[in-house]
């Protein structure tokens, strides 16, 4: 009998089909992906211009040259997000039996490294800058027919390139949770906050107009610091991920409710005492792990095994594979989530 039939034979009986590994997401989560995904291709088209703008106008001020690397940054989480969408969709193998949703992880990873490496260099340069007393000149630029302070057109660029981002940030947000998307999140958080990086610019494109030589040097060193920080950030987030951390929300500020949730279906089974469960976080899915403790003399069959399986998948769509084990004892290695929440 082929696998197909089998599963077709197995759901005209009232049984369950399997779906481990499955890459098909539900029509309101599948629509969300493809609004992120063309989010992120306008997003990809709109730095480009940045970059493009920012190169053409920053002259000598360090506060320019680091927005125009932060920008040229900006283009590796959109990039790493539509690489790691297209790869996750993939089928399982048999070298990759647990499917390819952890390629948003590495994707989260990449762009985590590059933010950080950058950021770390860009400190340096601006802190050398600023101990050697650097003063940068901003002379005139003939527009028009006439002699225009560079200054003017660094300002404008800022402006441009500010507004953008913000805007774009914000409309990613709710898909980055409603679709559980780290990288996705990763990148909104980032360009939302990118208009401190434009007024950061701004103030010392200002300060060398005024005379504050080291304007430009401190607000270079301001942006480059935020990079760090987003960059360190985002490091930590994804490797604990990559991991096996237990799963946490799409902002990895609290652990994910469907890691208490789980457990608490399991005990409303009337042939289960305990239970204790493993969730993994794959990416936009869930991997569950759970070891139940059946009630004495209570024999357990494949329709109650099942069953409880069925009840897990109706909590939430992020719970893709459930591995479900009786056992005699709970692992004493797995604690008890519900004691530990932080």
């Amino acid at each position: 009998m082929s696998a197909a039939r089998g599963a077709d034979e197995a759901g005209e009986r009232g049984y369950p089909r399997s779906r481990f590994g499955h890459t098909d997401l539900p029509e309101e989560q599948a629509s969300a992906l493809r609004r992120a995904v063309r989010l992120e291709i306008a997003t990809l088209a709109f730095m480009v211009t940045a970059v493009v703008v920012v190169f053409l106008t920053m002259g000598s001020s360090q506060a320019m040259q680091t927005a125009w690397a932060e920008d040229l940054l900006a283009l590796v989480p959109p990039l790493a997000f539509l690489i790691a969408v297209r790869r996750a969709r993939k089928r399982p193998t048999s070298d990759h039996p647990y499917g390819f949703h952890r390629a948003t992880g590495v994707g989260h990873l990449t762009a985590a490294v590059a933010l950080l490496a950058v950021g770390v260099s860009l400190v340096v340069d601006s802190g050398l800058g600023l101990l050697r007393a650097e003063h940068p000149p901003i002379g005139t630029t003939e527009l028009l027919g006439h002699a225009v302070w560079s200054g003017w057109l660094m300002i404008a660029a800022m402006v441009y390139t500010g507004i953008g981002p913000f805007v774009l940030g914000r409309l990613k947000l709710p898909l980055a949770e409603q679709l559980h998307d780290k990288v996705l999140y990763a990148d909104a958080d980032m360009q939302k906050a990118d208009w401190m990086t434009a007024l950061g610019t701004i103030v010392g494109v200002i300060g060398i107009g005024l005379g504050l030589w080291w304007a430009d040097a401190a607000a270079a060193l301001l942006i480059a610091g935020s990079i760090v920080h987003d960059g360190w950030r985002n490091l930590r987030a994804a490797s604990s991920g990559l991991m096996d951390r237990r799963a946490r929300t799409f902002d990895d500020e609290h652990p994910h409710p469907l890691t208490l949730a789980v457990d608490e279906v399991l005990a409303r089974q009337d042939w289960v005492v305990d239970s204790r469960s493993r969730v993994r976080d794959q990416g936009h899915v869930f991997h569950v792990e759970a070891f139940v403790r059946p009630r004495p003399g209570r024999h357990v069959d494949i329709d109650d095994l099942e069953t409880a399986v069925d009840r897990l998948r109706e909590l939430d769509w992020k719970i893709n594979d459930v591995v479900l084990m009786p056992v005699r004892e709970l692992p004493e290695t797995i604690p008890d989530p519900s004691r530990d929440q932080d």
